[in-house]
């Protein structure tokens, strides 16, 4: 983050308009059946850089920022050579440009943004075959950044793969689809921030991955919620249909982790001392911020993982809690019965000289000494703490 944002002292609520975002996901779930890995394979025994557009990939939009400290443009681009056209003006003006792809449908179009800035074939591939673990490649005078992103549009938790490539004077930010976490970084631009606009690539960099970090926290907001419900509904309620939202709840946490794992070794790689010469001095500090912001929401997330694996020891404790209930009233009426029983089979019997038999009020008797021995019974039953009392 630049000089001009506040940075948060907790991982409960890091943007501004968090709580906002929190409200809307609700209870959002991934559409369908969330999928723990979500990786584009190439064919078995193809050669290394094999790549070919997602299957369900986006139309292919183009947005350029051409920026110095003292002016912006914005212009959306059609073709690679407009592109090319543009880069060269700028990079003969000494402007910084931001390439920013929205969908990976245009192959040709992306094949031609690879020819102008010398992308790596390998980087090249990982930015097309979506679904990589993400992480930094270091191409010498380039870095390549790999990072998931997770969005909410209409209240559905959605993860894509957002492709950073960075060289001297000119950033590539590559998508999925339209629709994320990085229009406040492009507001910032459009504003004049001095920060921003008077940094070079790899500042840019540092702040489209702490716009990407800091989106995790409305997310992880939300499922810290949504746990807190479910442990109290697991202890109050237990169903198999709460087991089942505790296992979903567990799968979508395992993604999340799945996410900012990897992402750890990738920014401790970025941070090294002269480890890359795209990194400088300068964007070493808001390396370590966003580091430090991903190992907070990499706590949380190991914290909420800790909390549903232990639900499922409340829910068996909860089951059995409840069953030992229904046995105590089951055994509590049958202790009850027992000498009514013993009683009422005395009487029963079929010998021809039973004297309490020509009783006149033997009936009467008979029942009073049933709900005698009943009414002794609970009341021992309640003084020993057994009904009654919780």
């Amino acid at each position: 983050m630049d000089n001009t944002q506040g940075v948060p002292s907790d991982g409960q609520s890091v943007l501004a308009g968090g709580r906002k975002l929190l409200s809307a996901i609700g209870h959002a779930r991934p559409k369908g059946k969330a999928r723990i890995f979500r990786r584009k394979f190439t064919a078995v025994g193809a050669p290394p850089g094999t790549y070919s557009a997602p299957e369900d990939a986006a139309e292919t939009v183009v947005q350029i920022f051409s920026y110095d400290a003292e002016t912006i443009e914005e212009r959306r681009a059609r073709s690679a050579p407009e592109v090319r056209e543009i880069v060269e003006a700028d990079r003969g003006a000494g402007r910084m440009t931001w390439i920013d792809v929205q969908g990976l449908r245009d192959v040709a179009l992306l094949e031609g943004l690879r020819d102008l800035l010398e992308i790596h074939p390998l980087a090249f591939a990982d930015m097309l075959n979506v679904g990589q673990r993400p992480k930094m490649d270091d191409y010498g005078a380039s870095l390549f950044v790999a990072i998931r992103m997770v969005t909410v549009p209409e209240g559905e938790i959605r993860w894509e793969q957002v492709s950073v490539f960075a060289r001297m004077g000119v950033i590539l930010t590559a998508q999925e689809r339209a629709g994320d976490c990085l229009e406040p970084l492009r507001d910032r631009l459009r504003k004049g921030r001095k920060m921003l606009r008077g940094s070079g690539a790899d500042y840019l960099m540092a702040m489209v991955i702490d716009a990407i970090v800091d989106g995790y926290f409305p997310v992880v907001d939300h499922y810290g919620e949504r746990l807190e419900v479910l442990e109290e509904e697991v202890v109050q309620r237990p169903s198999q249909a709460l087991l089942r939202e505790v296992y979903r709840a567990k799968r979508e946490l395992l993604t999340f982790r799945r996410a900012v794992w990897p992402l750890r070794d990738a920014m401790s790689q970025m941070m090294r001392e002269d480890e890359h010469e795209m990194v400088s001095d300068h964007s070493r500090p808001y390396l370590r911020d966003t580091f430090d912001h991903l190992m907070q929401v990499f706590d949380i997330i190991e914290t909420y993982r800790e909390m549903a694996s232990s639900f499922m020891d409340i829910y068996l404790s909860s089951i059995s809690n409840k069953t030992n209930e229904v046995m105590r009233v089951l055994t509590i009426g049958a202790a009850i019965f027992i000498p009514i029983t013993f009683i009422a089979g005395v009487y029963g019997m079929n010998f021809e000289y039973i004297p309490e038999l020509g009783f006149k009020y033997g009936y009467f008797v008979f029942w009073a000494l049933v709900l005698g021995v009943a009414g002794g019974m609970l009341g021992l039953f309640w003084k020993l703490g057994w009904i009654g009392k919780k």
